[in-house]
């Protein structure tokens, strides 16, 4: 009777952590105690050197060339790293080779501008373009030529 409640027990167990897999590879679904953790979402490039960060009794100065600051859309889309209450830092990119996957990039999509995270960057027969994401979004946006990038966010502050 042991050796029976045991197996009913440890097979309660798999089903259970087999079920877990199943939802997390589905549904990204965090798993208990961080098993296989898929934290795949590239960090930015590193835009702004220590050098360029000041530090000051009563202020922080950043040395950046012709920056801007971002507000963002309460879309959900970038969260838990963006949102309608975060400032964003953004700068004008110069070229594509600047652009890198991990960076958050602002584009233009009709009379919009999206914010979200390039996950891809390739090159074609039309020359190199991006393939960006929301980080809270199951899809991705197409292609994104270079033309169309407005800003690089370089930081952000909450």
């Amino acid at each position: 009777m042991k050796i029976e409640n045991l197996l009913v027990g440890c097979l309660i167990f798999a089903f259970g952590f087999i079920s877990c897999l199943f939802l997390f590879y589905m549904r990204n679904v965090e798993l208990p105690f961080g098993f296989l953790s898929n934290d795949s979402t590239p960090s930015p490039g590193d835009w702004v050197s220590e050098k360029q960060i000041k530090i000051y009794d009563d202020k922080i100065v950043i040395e950046l060339s012709n920056p801007s600051l971002s507000r963002y859309a309460p879309s959900g889309s970038m969260r838990p790293v963006l949102n309608s209450k975060a400032n964003g830092i953004r700068i004008k990119p110069k070229s594509p080779e600047q652009i890198n996957v991990g960076d958050i990039v602002s584009f233009r999509r009709g009379m919009d501008l999206v914010v979200h995270r390039v996950i891809k960057k390739g090159e074609d027969s039309e020359g190199v373009y991006f393939i960006t994401k929301g980080d809270n979004n199951d899809f991705v946006d197409g292609k994104i030529r270079f033309k169309d990038i407005k800003y690089v966010t370089v930081g952000v502050i909450w």
